[in-house]
């Protein structure tokens, strides 16, 4: 899988993650039957007005699922790639920066005060005059999560306000699926990244946005510019669905033609990836409770990525990423708690994984600091 990464001069990110509009995600437990009344597939993500998210947001009070030790609606930063990037910087001890915008309300401070908590470099994030974007997640008994995104009116970054400097050093840069509501913008970044030697790592996000920007999917996985792709089996199935075929191998066989790693997530089966002709597949961790999926394939990401700076091999990134990704599902939202990086620690030094001394220190002063909450194990 290659050398690890060289530590980088001090002030500049090992990893840059491109998030076109800020989000803050509202995260709460519900029964089916308020889904029922929501427009949109369960377990999708689709786009609604403000208007609708102040409508679900009042009646999620009357279908809410108590869950211990946190709040009815969990109120944070969101968004596929700030998911990444948090755990990335907070979590790992990756140095890493974000490129995007935010409103100048108090939705876009709240944004900007979680990643600075994570160590996350804030100085590619632009303030506009506007509204933060906002994103209602749904999640239910068992743990699966709808979303119902919010970015009609929200702040957001334009193509002709990047430039290189946004991913100077870079060593990996990482977009979303979700990015292609701006081609513009994803287009140019991944050209910027190739001009600074960045390699690119893509998350499909969810069977939706494939559904409705598979053209432009498939012309920049085609052009070769794209190093690394990540999909969920409903994603898998989308993308591949005009092509006849349906099964994650055939989906990972695919990638396999345009990029140099591909990687299907199956969720509690785990995953199946491949790197060049060597394939692998690695179980989930078992026993865990999900409380939540919302991040579970961010976190998974963040895993994998953090395998692939430091040089293990492909099993071995897939093993970090299915750790990662089962840590987050222990709590509501896509942010890993200081309890669940605890556990994640501990599977990882089980699972004979490396972990920098540097993560244990911290999270040994995160345990003092920090009020502890349980993780439910089954």
């Amino acid at each position: 899988m290659g050398r690890p990464v060289p530590l980088q001069p001090k002030g500049r990110p090992v990893v840059v993650g491109l998030q076109p509009v800020a989000l803050i995600d509202h995260v709460a437990r519900v029964d089916w039957s308020l889904l029922q009344d929501i427009p949109g597939e369960r377990g999708g993500s689709l786009r609604v007005t403000e208007e609708e998210v102040v409508r679900i947001l009042e009646e999620v009070k009357e279908h809410t699922i108590p869950t211990p030790g946190s709040e009815v609606i969990k109120v944070l930063a969101g968004g596929s790639v700030a998911n990444t990037i948090r755990g990335l910087s907070g979590g790992l001890k990756v140095p890493c920066s974000i490129v995007g915008a935010r409103g100048d309300d108090d939705l876009g401070q709240m944004f900007q005060q979680n990643l600075e908590q994570a160590g996350v470099d804030l100085s590619s994030l632009r303030v506009s005059s506007g509204s933060t974007g906002q994103c209602v997640c749904l999640v239910d008994e068992d743990g699966n999560r709808t979303m119902r995104p919010c970015l009609s009116d929200a702040s957001h970054l334009r193509a002709e306000e990047i430039t290189r400097d946004d991913f100077k050093g870079a060593k990996w840069v990482v977009l979303n699926g979700y990015g292609f509501y701006w081609p513009d913008l994803t287009e140019k970044a991944v050209e910027l990244a190739k001009q600074e030697g960045a390699r690119v790592a893509l998350d499909l996000a969810s069977f939706e946005v494939v559904r409705r920007s598979r053209p432009r999917l498939l012309k920049l996985l085609e052009s070769h510019k794209i190093d690394l792709c990540f999909a969920n089996e409903d994603e898998a199935r989308e993308l591949m669905k005009s092509e006849g075929l349906e099964s994650p191998e055939e989906c990972l066989e695919f990638l396999g033609n345009f990029v140099e790693t591909a990687v299907v997530m199956l969720g509690p089966k785990g995953c199946i990836a491949r790197h060049g002709k060597e394939v692998t597949r690695v179980a989930a961790i078992q026993g865990i409770k999900a409380i939540d999926t919302t991040g579970a394939g961010d976190l998974f990401a963040c895993g994998f990525l953090y395998g692939m700076i430091n040089g293990l091999s492909l099993e071995a990134c897939c093993k970090v990423g299915c750790c990662t990704g089962a840590g987050v599902v222990l709590g509501l939202g896509g942010e890993i708690d200081s309890a669940a990086w605890d556990w994640v620690y501990t599977q990882l030094q089980q699972h004979h994984l490396p972990v920098r001394e540097n993560i244990i220190k911290s999270s040994q002063m995160l345990r003092q600091e920090s009020p502890q909450v349980e993780v439910q194990v089954l």
